[in-house]
């Protein structure tokens, strides 16, 4: 079996790293080899910390393809959850991993994010101690994708809803 990439994409605060984690979980209980890059845990690494100048995101992104290939033949799944704001990064991962890649968009409504705030920015952002924060006060929009990709509202969607399409269509991806 070749190596999927499951690419996690949308807001903070969307549901892209309580996802990937679950699938994680489950695909490991299957017996599956799997690797989690967190799109945070990668930033802090590479000491990009706070710096989303579209130049450091598309650094960052593209690094982190880098980072699968080095490891793709090691691996039934990788998955990743990153905010990857550009469509240029992401059509980098389609085109590196071709039918590999499985392209997740997370999303629901800014006052949710607001309300749920998993990590702080929203407040920091509404606070003006943080200026940068993608889709609420950057200058960086999201850009959304122009192939088809899988899109999960996790508005309406609870965290097992969305795990129980995901890993069906994780299942049929060819």
């Amino acid at each position: 079996m070749a190596c999927k990439i499951v690419w996690f994409t949308g807001l903070s605060g969307t549901g892209k790293s309580t996802l990937s984690k679950k699938i994680y979980k489950i695909l490991k209980k299957k017996k599956f080899k799997v690797l989690n890059y967190d799109g945070d845990i990668f930033r802090k690494k590479n000491k990009f910390k706070n710096s989303f100048t579209k130049k450091n995101i598309e650094k960052n992104n593209f690094l982190i393809i880098k980072s699968i290939k080095k490891k793709i033949h090691l691996y039934d799944f990788i998955l990743v959850s990153v905010i990857s704001p550009l469509i240029k990064t992401r059509i980098k991962a389609k085109r590196t991993f071709r039918q590999n890649y499985f392209e997740v968009n997370t999303f629901s409504k800014l006052s949710t994010l607001i309300k749920r705030d998993t990590k702080g920015l929203y407040r920091r952002a509404k606070d003006n101690k943080l200026k940068n924060l993608i889709g609420y006060n950057s200058k960086i929009k999201y850009e959304k994708s122009k192939y088809s990709v899988t899109k999960i509202n996790t508005d309406v969607l609870t965290v097992e809803q969305s795990t129980r399409i995901l890993m069906k269509k994780i299942f049929l991806k060819k």
